[in-house]
């Protein structure tokens, strides 16, 4: 743990292990803190704030810069030891690093675009003026599956903003976050500006971080009955709330679409991180017309897909994050079989050739889905590729915008028209036209209904961490 400035290797709880989720070893020990810890990071925080926040927007500015260019050179490093900690292989790792210097750079240039403004009077001896000051100490609640970018993504704008932090990382995966803060420390940040408290145990730290007085921002990335819990109790002590939470994104593949094409995207990014993500695609809408040359190409690639321990040459598919996510996709995948659904390839546990240590699940295509299936109603989350031929655009366009959630929805289509009707008529915070990230440190994200609130990335993003203050002048 970092607080105030001193690196803490036991906590008050403590230490607890990292492990691999590829073969369940002990990759690290970490401290393994309590309320004690999240009180006392709080109150550094807190101390931190009038110094941090009366720098000028140029010198917070300098040091994301710095902190951008630190972490670029440590890329391949801290690429590995997300690998070791999350599972993904390493290719993708170091696109995520790349992807959390990113948000760095990003804020680091829009620290310096705060803009107030002037807002004419009905008097004349009155004049109104606007700025954007800093709302004071966040709380910042990370998650596994993102561990290093999704860190970044909260603090770089908090930092750039002028708040000060405390970062409580998922207990999965610590290593990335300590690696950033050891690199915020590196540049020069001031003791207490950003403060890392690790625990096995999130529920008292979160507890903390929603009544204590002196916090007056939570940022939350995770699951939605949780984000939900936070926010109701945040609400109650009338704390700021940013919410990034669950999908259950549709990918709609139209009757002029190229199915060719579009089996190649769906496999890019349904299988992205194991189909950890969630912006992943759950339910896959298909044209009739189009099934089955879809189907054959998504499973040809999907079949080719080789899972293993990230670190080794040739690995596709990462473990998922523990058991309990294999029984989950596993009880998904036998409950949409038993209801009539086709297995076109995969579906089952990965236990041989040394996977039986860690957490598998053979990359899977299913056919046939029906609402009746709990894999149409829920999120997966795992690496399950699950097709839903329909007939009719009105059709897909309402079987689509049936759910509670709203992230992220994806259409393949080669008609204007009927682009830009699904682009409007879907009910989700982000639409992917024929691209499958549909995602930058430059563009805003975040959905709608039980997908959370709040916006993260973009000029957008800065704002989430900014109070409005006006000043009437007489004069």
């Amino acid at each position: 743990m970092f607080i105030k400035g001193q690196w803490l290797s036991e906590g008050s709880q403590g230490k607890f292990a990292v492990l691999n989720p590829a073969n369940g070893e002990t990759v690290a020990e970490v401290a393994n803190g309590g309320v004690r810890e999240a009180k006392t990071a709080i109150e550094a925080a807190a101390e931190a704030f009038p110094d941090w926040s009366a720098q000028t927007a140029h010198k917070r500015s300098a040091l994301l810069y710095k902190a951008y260019e630190r972490l670029v050179s440590r890329k391949d490093e801290i690429a590995e030891i997300l690998t070791l900690e999350q599972g993904k292989p390493l290719r993708a790792a170091t696109t995520e690093v790349q992807y959390a210097a990113d948000f760095l750079l990003w804020f680091a240039e829009e620290a310096k675009r705060i803009y107030g403004e002037t807002i004419p009077s009905a008097r004349p001896d009155q004049r109104f003026l606007v700025r954007h000051e800093p709302v004071g100490v966040v709380a910042a609640v990370t998650p596994w599956n993102y561990p290093i970018s999704m860190v970044t993504r909260k603090l770089g704008p908090a930092l750039a903003a002028g708040c000060t932090i405390v970062l409580k990382p998922a207990e999965a995966t610590p290593l990335c976050a300590i690696e950033m803060v050891k690199i915020f420390e590196e540049v020069g940040l001031p003791e207490g500006v950003v403060n890392l408290v690790t625990s096995s145990d999130p529920k008292p730290i979160g507890e903390e971080f929603v009544t204590n007085p002196l916090v007056r921002k939570l940022t939350f990335t995770g699951s939605t009955a949780v984000g939900k819990m936070l926010a109701g109790k945040a609400a109650g002590n009338m704390k700021r709330v940013s919410c990034e939470l669950g999908g259950h994104a549709p990918f709609i593949v139209c009757q002029d679409a190229d199915p060719v094409h579009a089996a190649k995207g769906l496999q890019l990014v349904k299988f992205l991180n194991t189909g950890q993500a969630c912006i992943s695609p759950n339910r896959v809408f298909v044209h009739e017309s189009m099934v089955e040359p879809f189907k054959e190409t998504l499973a040809g690639r999907v079949s080719k897909m080789k899972a293993g321990n990230g670190l080794e040459a040739g690995i596709a598919i990462g473990p998922l994050v523990n058991s309990a996510a294999v029984d989950k996709v596993d009880a998904q995948v036998k409950d949409a079989v038993a209801k009539g659904a086709e297995v076109v390839c995969g579906g089952e546990q990965l236990t041989d050739n040394g996977l039986e240590k860690g957490h598998f699940f053979a990359p899977t295509v299913l056919n046939n889905i029906k609402p009746n299936m709990t894999i149409y109603r829920e999120e997966t989350f795992g690496p399950v590729a699950a097709i839903v031929p329909y007939s009719d655009d009105d059709d897909v366009l309402a079987m689509a915008n049936d759910t509670s959630y709203g992230l992220a929805a994806y259409v393949y289509t080669q008609n204007l028209s009927r682009a830009m009707r699904l682009y409007e008529g879907l009910n989700f915070g982000i639409i992917g036209i024929n691209d499958i990230n549909p995602s930058a440190a430059s563009a805003p994200f975040g959905g709608t209904k039980d997908s959370g609130m709040g916006r993260e990335g973009a000029r957008e993003g800065i704002f989430e961490y900014l109070e409005t203050k006006l000043g009437g002048f007489s004069i």
